[in-house]
């Protein structure tokens, strides 16, 4: 995917809106980080990763997947968009959107208000 892919899936979920986190380029849902791109390796910041899932998914797939320290402690995995599927990209961002998303919001997206 490119970046522009990308930015088109992410901001086709409900209330979805460009933003800054810790002064960098982000993408936000009701004023909660929602992902970003870090241009240092054309990587997104997926939330809501588990420990288990993400160790998963670097094995499996290390080509897509990586972490760095910083993000060591953290339930999130980095995912390169490159290789990244688009679908895969809109399951992990649909987890954390359902996170931090109104609960209104989620209820209609349910009743078929879908991107």
């Amino acid at each position: 995917m490119t970046p522009e892919e990308v930015r088109e899936i992410v901001l086709s979920f409900p209330g979805a809106a460009e933003g800054l986190s810790y002064g960098q380029p982000s993408f936000k849902v009701n004023g909660k980080f929602f992902t970003r791109l870090r241009r240092e390796d054309a990587s997104l910041v997926l939330l809501e990763v588990g420990f288990d899932e993400r160790e998963m998914l670097i094995e499996a797939e290390p080509a897509t997947f990586h972490i760095t320290p910083h993000y060591r402690d953290y339930p999130s995995v980095l995912a390169r968009i490159e290789t990244l599927h688009p679908g895969s990209l809109r399951n992990f961002l649909e987890r954390r959107w359902r996170k931090i998303a109104p609960r209104k919001a989620v209820k209609a997206y349910d009743d078929g208000a879908r991107p």
